[in-house]
């Protein structure tokens, strides 16, 4: 059996030292080959500098370098593109994703499953406002988008090579890998863990990132924006309309003058806001149509180390290194 480790890196220099000496020991134990695939998803410190000294010392270390920052997201697509493995793990390089994790999800992976997912049960190190957001974030997923996707679930899991196949199918440029898994229906194990604090370095994930991480989620998997700015469409023309009522009914029945110009400017400034905000809705999702209409690589690679020189082009994928690898 081979076991592929797929580890996306963004600015993670102090992380690196302590992340790869703490791999080895737990995949020594499992008593199978391997290989860790890291992508340097464009990082600006040394964390590339970092990875190619490593893999100067270890084979089995295979390093993918974009061309630029692509998204953690495509940095997990590249990864599954080129692994080899009968299974493949996607964990982060922070070390909140324990490795003494793997050992449980081979044994369920052995056992016939091809999904194997991590499940937080306690997330150290988190805001009391990141945790309650996210839980928010997973009853909205799963109540209006798609009742199969797991609370408390990351990127954190093994998928056997069926799922790798089935996962390499999907080839949108706005992915959220969550939503791929669940829509895929394939046989799932969940293993709970701790998910502890950073062990170095600052969070990728800031509040902005998150909100457009959730967003990107919601549209790619649903319409259900694009009906509730229907729905809310339908109330203004039923608020105005009950309006209009009221206005005539005080000019045909009542001695008073109605000044109105209060009651215009509110309404003018109700209906053009949520026009707007309607219009931008739209165009947010024609936008991404424009996006995903035009076929561009999901990624760039421009250097890689120890994958062999003949590596085959994925789809939607662009692979610029055609030296030997070092």
């Amino acid at each position: 059996m081979l076991l592929s480790l797929v580890i996306p890196v963004y600015n993670e220099e102090e992380v690196l030292p302590l992340l790869l000496p703490s791999l080895a020991p737990v995949l020594d134990q499992l008593g199978c080959d391997y290989e860790i695939i890291l992508i340097n998803d464009g990082s600006r410190d040394r964390s590339w500098a970092m990875l190619c000294e490593a893999a100067k010392k270890d084979s089995r270390l295979k390093l993918l370098n974009f061309s630029r920052n692509f998204g953690h997201q495509p940095a997990i697509s590249a990864g599954i593109d080129f692994a080899a493995g009968d299974a493949v793990v996607v964990m982060d390089a922070d070390m909140q994703d324990p490795p003494e994790l793997l050992i449980k999800m081979v044994e369920l992976y052995r056992q016939g499953y091809d999904v194997v997912s991590a499940q937080r049960t306690v997330r150290h190190g988190d805001t009391w406002l990141k945790r309650k957001t996210a839980a928010w974030f997973y009853k909205i997923m799963q109540r209006m988008v798609d009742p199969r996707l797991v609370p408390e679930v990351g990127d954190f899991r093994l998928f056997s090579r069926r799922a790798v196949r089935g996962l390499r199918g999907f080839r949108e440029q706005h992915r959220f890998m969550r939503g791929l898994v669940a829509w895929l229906g394939l046989r799932e194990a969940i293993v709970p863990f701790e998910r502890h604090a950073r062990a170095a370095g600052e969070t990728k994930y800031p509040a902005h990132k998150m909100l457009l991480f959730a967003w990107t989620a919601i549209s790619s998997f649903s319409a259900l924006p694009l009906r509730l700015s229907f729905a809310l469409g339908m109330g203004l023309m039923s608020f105005s309309f009950v309006y209009f009522l009221y206005a005539l009914y005080r000019l045909l029945f009542t001695q008073e003058t109605v000044v109105g110009w209060t009651s215009l400017v509110a309404l003018q400034c109700l209906f053009s806001g949520a026009t707007m905000f309607l219009l931008g809705l739209v165009g947010d999702y024609i936008a991404r149509l424009y996006e995903e209409s035009k076929g561009r690589p999901l990624y760039v690679i421009d250097d890689s180390r120890n994958f062999p020189p003949d590596l085959p082009q994925p789809e939607r994928a662009l692979y610029l290194d055609s030296r030997p690898n070092q």
